[in-house]
């Protein structure tokens, strides 16, 4: 019994030191528009999102990065400008948007929209850290 308990309370340390996810983690509240991006465990920036408008599905999990474009046009869309995309599930990305002013509130088809300078910056963490050291958690 003695040796179990010193065991547990070993295993019990190792976890409490270590480490948390070092690198890029993008936190998306669908509930508030809200998007907080962490910088090896601390909150970097938070800032204001338009995901999914009715009629839209933004989807909900745990992602990581797939593939990234410093410009992309959406082929669905008219061609819409989507700058600094970071695609993360099928065709959904993290992307600037020109319609700053429908930040906060329900307004895409389902990606998640940031202000042109916040996409660019976001764009720029991944790419620094990788696509392997960056994730993203979409919650409501």
């Amino acid at each position: 019994m003695r040796i179990l308990l010193i065991v547990v309370a070993t295993i019990l340390a190792m976890a409490a030191t270590t480490p948390a996810f070092a690198g890029v983690v993008a936190q998306i509240d669908i509930s508030q528009h809200r998007m907080k991006v962490l910088v090896n465990g601390r909150v970097q920036h938070s800032w204001p999102v338009s995901t999914a408008r009715k009629g839209y599905h933004t989807p909900t999990g745990t992602y990581r990065p797939i593939r990234m474009h410093r410009m992309w046009h959406s082929w669905k869309y008219d061609m819409s400008p989507m700058p600094h995309s970071v695609f993360f599930h099928r065709g959904w990305a993290i992307h600037g948007t020109y319609a700053t002013k429908q930040l906060g509130r329900p307004a895409s088809h389902g990606c998640i929209r940031l202000a042109p300078g916040n996409a660019a910056a976001f764009y720029e963490l991944v790419r620094r850290h990788g696509s392997g050291n960056t994730k993203i958690v979409i919650r409501r």
